[in-house]
């Protein structure tokens, strides 16, 4: 090897640079980082508090040092991360409260390090923080698919024209239609408990790549912080992405489900339509046209659909690096935080928009009646009682339809007269229908009430329904609380137990 050659790679082991971070890189770097402060500083707080415990434990750290630093760090625990010393020009959070605490009690604060880099108290921290938004979601989500569940049912005889492509399809009703979208919103719990269980792992203990030899037990640290297991793999736990991309696209379909029914209700609840009113408190005036009231929760919710989905994918354009990256998750300590809580945010407005709406009742049943969303059903009376195929009779109906549309009448107001003069325009011989029989084959709510299979729109059918979805709905959403519950006992149990220590000692 050439000196040069030798001299450059000596470059490459100095170590620590002597010199202070670039400008540049404090602006587009730390600073990045310092504003997330806010996102990880409780679990930041509450992964130092277990790391000390579980040092002391294993009788690692002196008595002295251990007592220093745990004053201190429950000072930080009480601090609100506003009022914390975060300066990007000490480094990133973890850097940042590093220096606040030497600044405090000087070396023995250097004791924080032993067995643990910095990534893995973020890494910690951010599951702390995670695994309460996850379970605040769900009980978000949860109560948004309650309600609406309760919603649907006592709208379940509101008849309407269901619809397709914005165009009337067959008879229905309101129920059935709102019910709709409760199964993907219990779904999303379902989902969202499957990533809790998949954050709430324990990846402390892993050291940098291959674990350290200082913490052989990794289950204690695991147990101090309430987590449900530990990540088995060193390197997985400090480099996986894949529980992030689950828990945010979990988010997504939430937001995505919701945003489907506040496009809809932006529409019906127009001039045009008039079959929903927004209340007072989820619309806001134009401040020029005074006759204007617009249903501004519903973009909110529409818009905050997006910005998940795009939170989404901006993990997703990170997390493609080749493996032990930094960037694959030094963007998700806020992004997926703030996703997360957002989604929340917007589940509940979401909720609160159903749960007050008004149905124009008498609006979607003169909708309904003015149009011919029966027809298929009338094709398969034709089938049925006249013996032809079903190819042949959907095109006498359709053939009436067109007359009947022409000529100002309804699909109600179709009689065998019509159908027979249907038939003859197609080279079909005459039909030659009950009047009786048929007119019960064109009333919406005869069509409805033989919707009696899973699923169908028959009130009764739409009641159980509801009452099934409600019913997992709820329990989503107690147990999620109960979760929640326990994650505060846990970190009340952390602190009560560093308290002891701290007034043990003191006495």
């Amino acid at each position: 090897m050439t000196r040069s050659g030798m001299g450059a790679a000596a470059r490459r082991f100095e170590g620590p640079s002597a010199d202070g971070p670039a400008q540049e890189l404090i602006d587009a770097g730390f600073a990045w980082e310092i504003a997330d402060a806010p996102m990880l500083h409780h679990g930041l707080n509450v992964a130092d508090l277990g790391h000390v415990l579980d040092l002391q434990h294993r009788g690692i750290i002196p008595g002295g040092a251990a007592r220093q630093l745990l004053t201190v760090l429950m000072e930080a625990y009480h601090t609100d991360a506003a009022d914390f010393p975060y300066d990007a020009r000490h480094g990133e959070p973890y850097n940042s409260r590093e220096r606040h605490f030497v600044e405090r009690i000087g070396d023995a604060a250097g004791w924080l390090h032993a067995g643990r880099p910095r990534r893995e108290a973020a890494r910690v921290a951010l599951r702390v923080v995670l695994r309460r938004l996850t379970a605040e979601l769900i009980v978000s989500a949860g109560s948004f698919a309650e309600t609406t569940a309760e919603f649907a049912a006592r709208h379940r005889d509101v008849f309407m024209a269901d619809q397709t492509y914005l165009q009337q399809a067959q008879p229905s009703t309101f129920g059935h239609y709102l019910l709709g979208f409760v199964p993907p919103a219990v779904r999303d719990c379902e989902r969202l408990f499957t990533a809790l269980e998949q954050i709430n792992q324990s990846p402390g203990g892993a050291g940098c790549v291959n674990g350290t030899q200082l913490l052989a037990d990794r289950q204690h640290i695991a147990d101090l912080l309430g987590f449900d297991g530990v990540i088995d793999h060193t390197r997985d736990a400090m480099w996986q992405t894949d529980t992030f991309i689950d828990v945010l696209a979990s988010s997504v379909s939430v937001l995505s489900n919701q945003s489907k029914l506040a496009e809809d209700l932006e529409i019906w609840s127009s001039q045009e339509f008039d079959y929903v009113d927004l209340a007072g408190p989820y619309t806001r005036a134009s401040v020029l046209m005074p006759q204007k009231r617009n249903p501004y929760a519903l973009s909110i919710v529409r818009g905050g659909s997006g910005v998940v989905i795009g939170r989404l994918t901006g993990f997703l354009a990170v997390v493609k690096s080749p493996s032990a990256r930094s960037d694959n998750l030094i963007f998700a300590y806020g992004e997926i935080p703030r996703a997360l809580e957002f989604a929340s945010k917007i589940s509940d407005l979401m909720k609160g928009v159903v749960d007050t709406m008004s149905v124009n009742q008498n609006r979607m049943w003169k909708v309904l009646e003015d149009g011919f969303s029966q027809a298929t059903d009338l094709a398969e009376h034709i089938m049925l009682t006249c013996g032809v195929d079903y190819r042949t009779a959907y095109r006498v109906v359709g053939e009436a339809v067109k007359a009947a549309s022409r000529s100002g009448f309804r699909g109600v107001d179709i009689d065998p007269g019509m159908i027979d003069s249907a038939a003859s325009k197609i080279g079909c011989r005459s039909l030659s229908l009950d009047p009786d029989d048929l007119a019960r084959a064109l009333d919406p709510r005869a069509i409805v009430a033989t919707r009696t299979a899973p699923g169908g729109a028959a009130p009764d059918v739409v009641a159980q329904m509801a009452q099934d979805n409600c019913a997992a709905a709820r329990r989503y959403c107690e147990r999620a609380t109960g979760q929640l519950a326990r994650f505060t006992n846990v970190e009340n149990e952390l602190t009560k137990r560093v308290e002891d220590i701290l007034a043990s000692d003191a006495s």
